[in-house]
């Protein structure tokens, strides 16, 4: 399935409540925030600017300090050709593929929307609820449109924290694993309404053409107030033409949102990329035999990008068309508006641009181990490719080192924040928030930059 191309038609329903109440565009503008300025060093503004708070929340920034680096001289056919059909994740590659993210920072960007979640949790009825927990589910692939950069692998004990009043979350995410690579993340409504958590296991495989990225893991959400725990996995992300072509993605493959009953009271359809609407299931049935007997105007073909292996370069979707709306359908969600410079920024939307941001204090209060220390990023989101590039080798190699000597005296990595365990809702292998994250005792953590 496209990114540019409506996804599948997924069937909600868990329990008998009839669907009522208005759903529409939330705003995702917090009162009072104002523009920051940026400097190339660490992307705050002067000292004392901002009044010290927990995570220095008070503001956030609008842009990176340095604009996007170009690809279009760099040739990765030497690199690739010998990768066909390898995980890219056992492969040093070079630094012109990244963004200056962490992928511990990526999965952060699950948290843009979830005012729909906060939504979800203030919903009397179940089938309501779920409405919402979709719409959060595909709103967290969103972000991923013209995103081309591959985030940084996490180095083995890297974290990352991410503490928004403004938005009632606060997260915490670790590398447990690093062969195979595995990310834990925990998050907590600030307002006791609802915990988040998972852990993903991304499989990232180059195909002559393509880059396919599969996120295995299970993601589970529970509705504290209502005792409800909603599970899912993400779809399937694939980048397309990395040798020759213009660079487009395409998200494919199921999303099962479950709620551990199975009568269908209701149908959600969409675009990955843009919105999600629902509507009742005999209206979406009546809708859909009228356009099998041609009632209703059909969509044009031309906008579903599709792999063909006698062409160079795969077809890239011409248009993002709005989603053909069945009358009598309710908006859940609808992707938020960029900002105006975001093709120089990496294509990051405003939340995106702010999760590396390093403010005044904060590292008086952020474990060691978190992604904004790390230096090869910074490096990189300043414009220094070639002290990024540097520092990347430096933080791999010394990987390695600590890797041979964890082997020479015999003894394993110890993770600190999560722990190995079954997912208490489906009984499958996962990894637990083990707790005291916030407690801010970092006196054992791991040197790892």
């Amino acid at each position: 399935m496209n990114g540019d191309e409506e996804f599948f038609d997924a069937v909600t329903g868990f329990d008998s409540d009839n669907s009522s109440g208005e759903f529409s565009e939330a705003s995702q503008k917090a009162p009072g925030r104002l523009p920051v300025d940026t400097s190339k060093s660490n992307g705050i503004g002067e000292a004392g600017e901002r009044p010290p708070q927990e995570n220095g929340i008070q503001r956030h920034r609008t842009s990176l300090p340095a604009p996007m680096f170009t690809r279009s001289d760099f040739s990765v056919w030497g690199i690739l050709k010998k990768c066909i059909g390898l995980e890219l994740s056992k492969i040093t590659m070079p630094i012109a593929f990244n963004e200056p993210l962490s992928f511990l920072q990526r999965i952060t960007e699950y948290m843009e929307h979830i005012y729909l979640v906060h939504r979800a949790s203030r919903q009397p009825k179940a089938l309501e609820r779920m409405q919402c927990v979709a719409a959060f589910a595909v709103s967290a692939v969103a972000s991923q449109w013209e995103r081309t950069g591959k985030p940084f692998n996490p180095l083995l004990g890297e974290t990352y924290e991410l503490v928004r009043e403004d938005l009632g979350f606060r997260f915490i995410s670790e590398q447990v694993s690093h062969h195979p690579p595995v990310s834990a993340f925990y998050s907590e409504g600030l307002g006791q309404d609802f915990l988040f958590h998972g852990s993903i296991y991304p499989k990232l495989k180059f195909w002559g053409k393509s880059v396919e990225a599969e996120p295995r893991g299970t993601i589970t959400l529970e509705l504290l107030r209502h005792n409800e725990a909603y599970t899912w996995t993400n779809p399937t992300c694939c980048v397309h033409n990395v040798i020759i072509g213009k660079l487009w993605i395409e998200q494919y493959g199921t999303v099962e949102i479950l709620n551990h009953s199975k009568k269908k009271l209701f149908i959600i359809y969409g675009k990955w990329t843009e919105c999600l609407w629902g509507i009742d299931p005999a209206a979406y049935e009546s809708f859909r035999k009228q356009e099998r007997r041609g009632e209703t105007p059909r969509k044009s073909q031309s906008a579903i990008g599709v792999e063909d292996a006698d062409t160079e370069v795969d077809a890239v979707p011409e248009v993002q068309d709005t989603v053909q709306v069945i009358p009598g359908s309710r908006l859940l969600w609808r992707i938020n508006t960029r900002p105006p410079n975001s093709a120089q920024m990496y294509n990051f939307t405003s939340f995106t641009v702010s999760l590396n941001e390093l403010q005044t204090g904060m590292e008086k209060i952020l474990a060691p181990t978190d992604c904004r220390l790390r230096p090869d990023i910074r490096s990189m989101e300043n414009g220094n490719m070639d002290l990024a590039s540097q520092e990347k080798e430096r933080l791999e190699e010394k990987q390695r080192e600590a890797r041979k000597e964890r082997a020479k005296e015999d003894t394993e990595w110890q993770t600190r924040w999560f722990q190995q365990g079954r997912n208490p809702h489906t009984g499958t292998p996962d990894w637990l928030y083990s707790g005291g994250y916030f407690e801010r005792d970092f006196s054992g953590c791991p040197d790892i930059y």
